[in-house]
């Protein structure tokens, strides 16, 4: 009985990171729209939400069957409670990268304001954080968890770089290039956003491995 349950288990930790590996794919998809400005491939990351939509279904049916079948205590039940909560962060970072394609939908026929610099490092990081949060989920590793929550204050920094530029270099000076900077704006908010899904899914990780609540409290951090 222990046996299959645990297979179970491992079937569970394979849907999550499929969803996950989804999702990397969708943040990485939608900011190369950004950089080619292709309203196709905006609308492919748009249409392929569905299916990371499908996948949460699947695994929140899957933890509720365990809970009510299995009866999880103690790891396990945290296990599969922080299933569900994971499976919700990154379902809302796959939404993310579709309000960055729906920007680049926004800004398609446009040329691009400036070269994109901090952009990119800002999507490198979310990607990072999000596959590194999920690692630690999947191999119970707290450690890998906290570097990921301590690298959230990077991506606020990224962000106001890039909202103070394109503000004071381009809104400041000529109204009329509103147009081509709210959706970029727009876009690195999406950006920290994602990043801050992360943090949820590897501060839900310490939870899972240490019972330590550590959200808002980073200096609790080992």
């Amino acid at each position: 009985m222990q046996r299959h349950f645990d297979q179970e288990l491992d079937e569970l930790k394979k849907y999550l990171f499929e969803m996950g590996t989804l999702t990397q794919a969708a943040i990485f998809k939608s900011i190369e729209a950004l950089k080619k400005l292709n309203a196709a491939a905006a609308k492919a990351v748009i249409t392929d939400d569905k299916i990371i939509d499908q996948m949460e279904n699947i695994i929140d049916e899957k933890c509720l069957d365990l809970l009510v079948l299995r009866q999880p205590v103690a790891s396990d039940l945290r296990f599969i409670a922080m299933s569900m909560k994971i499976s919700t962060d990154l379902e809302r970072i796959a939404d993310l990268a579709v309000d960055v394609a729906q920007r680049v939908l926004e800004l398609a026929g446009k040329p691009l304001l400036k070269p994109l610099i901090d952009i990119p490092k800002l999507t490198k990081l979310a990607k990072q954080m999000t596959d590194d949060a999920l690692n630690a989920f999947i191999n119970k590793d707290a450690d890998l968890a906290g570097k990921v929550i301590l690298l959230d204050s990077e991506a606020d920094m990224l962000r106001n770089l890039i909202q103070m530029e394109l503000i004071d270099e381009y809104i400041a000076k000529d109204c009329s290039s509103a147009r081509r900077v709210v959706p970029l704006l727009l876009i690195a908010r999406h950006l920290e956003r994602i990043c801050d899904h992360a943090t949820n899914i590897a501060e839900d990780v310490i939870y899972m491995i240490k019972t330590d609540v550590v959200k808002h409290h980073p200096e609790k951090i080992n």
